[in-house]
């Protein structure tokens, strides 16, 4: 369907799932949008209370109150939804609401895998909509820019997949690097898990404690592989690890790659400064300094770094997860599908 924005006025945006961390991310930057209103918030908890009293930050900044769904009063006043929904309960959601010609920011999994089946089997449920698979653009817009600005249905990444295809993605396209041989260890704060409760997040569980979690099968993999595998123009299978660390919000992604030839870390270092250097999102830090996730909390930004010794990489980066690796990207496709200035709202 046609996308029915232009950019010549104030957007009015309906946030689904507004009660999550990524819902209140996402608050958080839209109410420093010139050019965005936020006119509905809308979960399955906290009904009727004000915002301010969910998330107190927004006291006396946003009135308004958390309504259970109605998609005919969104798609009548919001040409725009942010759907925070967890996995496999955005699909009719979005489906729905894009076929009312609405706009839909999708913050799930469900429309980020181009493999039905892979999908099916990942998140262990049928795919309603496969149709719309197609439709959807993955939304990374350091790979792919042009097609979120002229779309109506974003796939917003997941964090990991975000972190780590940004660390690889310059040698990975230009064929540099073994495929058979990319590990991945991710670090992520324990907001990544979500804001319901868990028992391994809660503070007497995970504090003082760093735990390796779903080796092997994480629900991320098969992102990482299907977004590495399409800049490589091959099949790339990863080795990816991801660990939950006593912190609330980052992910540091430590990629160990091998180099099909010797270079010198100043060569790498120049192929990644060429692919990053109009990107407002990403900082390449100079040879010999490696990332914090201290340095990018709050922001928008993902922060690489490079050890090179003759055939060896070891590719380093660092994103907030809940920014970067969701409610800010969101925003940046947001700004790209309406032709609004990339940067509108996010820190850079």
């Amino acid at each position: 369907m046609e996308n029915r924005i232009v950019a010549d006025s104030t957007k009015n945006i309906a946030i689904v799932g507004a009660t999550g961390y990524t819902g209140r991310e996402s608050i958080a930057l839209l109410l420093a949008h010139p050019y965005a209103r936020i006119r509905r918030l809308y979960a399955i908890d906290n009904i009727g209370k004000p915002i301010g009293e969910v998330f107190g930050q927004f006291h006396g900044r946003l009135d308004l109150a958390i309504e259970e769904p109605d998609y005919d009063t969104l798609v009548k006043e919001c040409p725009v939804a942010f759907l925070c929904l967890p996995h496999a309960k955005s699909m009719d959601v979005g489906a729905d609401l894009h076929a009312r010609g609405v706009t839909v920011v999708d913050f799930s999994a469900d429309y980020r895998l181009k493999n039905v089946a892979v999908y099916e089997r990942t998140y262990k449920t049928k795919h309603t909509h496969p149709e719309l698979i197609a439709a959807a653009v993955y939304g990374l817009p350091e790979l792919y820019r042009d097609a979120i600005a002229g779309c109506s249905l974003v796939a917003n990444p997941g964090c990991y997949p975000t972190g780590a295809v940004l660390a690889v993605a310059p040698l990975v396209r230009r064929k540099l690097v073994d495929a058979t041989r990319m590990i991945f260890d991710a670090k992520s704060g324990v907001s990544g898990a979500g804001r319901a409760p868990n028992p391994r997040t809660v503070f007497a569980e995970c504090n003082e404690s760093v735990e390796a979690y779903a080796i092997g099968v994480h629900r991320h993999q098969p992102e990482i592989d299907q977004e590495l595998s399409g800049l490589f123009g091959g099949p790339i299978s990863v080795h990816f690890t991801p660990t939950l660390v006593p912190m609330t919000r980052g992910i540091l992604t430590t990629a160990y790659l091998e180099l099909t030839e010797t270079m010198s870390a100043e060569a790498v270092h120049a192929l990644y400064a060429e692919d990053y250097a109009n990107e407002p999102f990403v900082g390449l830090l100079p040879l010999g300094s490696y990332p914090r996730t201290a340095d990018v909390s709050g922001s928008n930004r993902c922060h690489v770094g490079l050890y090179v010794s003759g055939r060896r990489v070891v590719a380093v980066s660092a994103i907030d997860n809940l920014i970067k690796g969701a409610a800010g990207q969101a925003v940046q496709c947001f700004n790209l599908m309406c032709g609004f200035d990339e940067t509108e709202a996010l820190r850079h």
